[in-house]
């Protein structure tokens, strides 16, 4: 609409509308993701353990195949995704070009997963990595049931109102404190876009202690740097104003020299030579 000044204010705008808030998710600390892991039926265990420290969607976990994991390299490849449609599961290709990613997993998910792969997985290329207990394709619903989700939180002591979808969120969270620059993160995430990159920059009071724990180090370091050249100039120079001290100590009576010996004439010397005979004689 162009501003005509006709109406000073527009009367259509509501208050706090122009503005998009996105609520703050649950975060689960390492211990709690383990817990939880820990009460999943063992089928399951690592499908929380990958999920958490992979930063993969359900949908990305769900379409995983033999051939996407590479246990040599500690790395996963998002090709597809499983997607739920009214009538049937679906898979397609990920949500987005940035979706499509390879992701390299930390040693416990690494771990995990070989475990898990040399259990319930086939060896064909093919074979999913994570199913239900008859080989199906995961669905969310049955997934819940089956593992018995609301009490496993609970056991686990997972914090209020936890979503599978907050493992992902947990994930990029630990990313994020390492410090991780922004472009890191939206790769590992699979995301185009800066926006849900930054999200997971915002500061927290864990990683706000360990930003200051390493400034400490830093301050203490450089402190001891400095002070040491001062400390060997002050030494330095006090062993200079020293030293014509202890030479005024030493020479404040001039040592007398030694007498000189008389010039010889010729008739010196011991009695026993042969001119002090021959002078005796005459």
């Amino acid at each position: 609409m162009k501003e005509d000044e006709l109406i000073r204010q527009n009367p259509c705008r509501i208050p706090g509308y122009d503005r998009y808030h996105t609520p703050e998710r649950p975060v689960a600390t390492v211990a709690q993701v383990l817990a939880l892991a820990k009460r999943m039926p063992p089928r399951f265990s690592a499908l929380v353990i990958v999920a958490a420290f992979s930063g993969l969607r359900w949908g990305e976990l769900a379409a995983l195949r033999r051939s996407d994991v590479d246990l040599t390299a500690g790395t996963v490849r998002v090709p597809r995704k499983l997607a739920a449609l009214r009538s049937r599961m679906e898979f397609g290709p990920p949500k987005s070009v940035a979706s499509n990613r390879t992701v390299t997993l930390p040693s416990a998910a690494r771990t995990a997963l070989a475990e898990h792969l040399a259990e319930y997985v086939g060896e064909e290329p093919e074979a999913l990595v994570f199913t239900g207990d008859k080989g199906a394709v995961l669905r969310s619903g049955n997934f819940r049931r089956a593992v018995g989700w609301a009490a496993a939180l609970r056991a686990a002591g997972m914090p209020e109102g936890f979503h599978f979808h907050d493992l992902r969120h947990t994930g990029n969270n630990l990313a994020a404190a390492t410090g991780a620059s922004t472009r890191d993160l939206m790769h590992r995430m699979g995301h185009a876009s800066m926006r849900a990159a930054l999200i997971y920059q915002h500061a927290n009071s864990e990683r706000d202690r360990e930003i200051a724990d390493a400034m400490d180090r830093r301050i203490v370091k450089q402190a001891k740097r400095a002070a040491a050249p001062a400390k060997a100039s002050k030494t330095k120079g006090k062993a200079t104003k020293e030293q014509p001290a202890a030479r005024k100590a030493t020479n404040g009576t001039k040592p007398k020299r030694p007498a000189r010996e008389p010039a010889s004439d010729g008739t010196g010397g011991a009695t026993g030579t042969p001119m002090a005979r021959k002078i005796k004689k005459g």
